[in-house]
């Protein structure tokens, strides 16, 4: 039988003890954020789905990729943010990354904290997670003087990740947890974020 852990989203997320299967794949989730979030935990009413999902994420954030772990939260926000996605942007918010920078993120062109590299990187993740796509082969040519084709590859396959989250979470109205919540209200709630649809027990 399912347990509703919050009574009026559009899916609820179910206790995470429901699928013993599930353990490893939602304790892998529990080391990297210190919580299980509640897109996990309604997608596990397809279990296999959290299980190849879990595996894809280990893939890229793993031991082989070649893309400082910090950048890549940068790319996860900004990749978000041209999505919409609240319930990402606020998972993505100080993930490894120094406050300042953070806190900067929103001037990236313009501020002395992100290098060139950055700045490209960033305008990349924009560009590949706005719809429709708007990676140029300029843009494109930029990101090859910096990175090679491998760590392209790592990037983008990041961006891509997230696409799929961006939506999942904006069309299920994923209630965002306590934490996430709290990073974003003091990070990105000066640059226009706000919890909206994705509140407890929100609708």
């Amino acid at each position: 039988m399912e347990r509703n852990i919050y009574p009026s989203p559009r899916i609820a997320p179910l206790a995470a003890d429901l699928h013993p299967e599930l353990k490893n794949s939602l304790e892998a989730w529990r080391k990297r954020l210190g919580f299980v979030p509640n897109s996990m935990l309604t997608m596990q009413r397809r279990p296999k789905i959290v299980q190849a999902f879990t595996a894809l994420s280990q893939a890229i954030r793993g031991p082989d990729c070649e893309v400082d772990a910090g950048l890549m939260s940068l790319i996860s926000q900004v990749c978000s943010r041209a999505a919409g996605c609240q319930y990402c942007m606020a998972h993505t918010a100080s993930q490894r990354v120094e406050s300042q920078k953070q806190a900067a993120l929103w001037d990236y062109r313009t501020s002395p904290l992100f290098s060139d590299k950055e700045r490209v990187t960033l305008d990349f993740a924009l560009a590949a997670g706005s719809v429709p796509n708007d990676v140029t082969d300029e843009l494109f040519g930029q990101m090859r003087q910096h990175w090679t084709d491998a760590q392209i590859v790592d990037i983008t396959a990041l961006i891509a990740m997230f696409g799929f989250l961006n939506r999942w979470n904006d069309t299920m109205a994923t209630p965002l947890e306590e934490e996430p919540i709290a990073t974003a209200s003091m990070f990105l709630a000066p640059h226009g974020w706000s919890v909206g649809k994705h509140a407890r027990g929100s609708a």
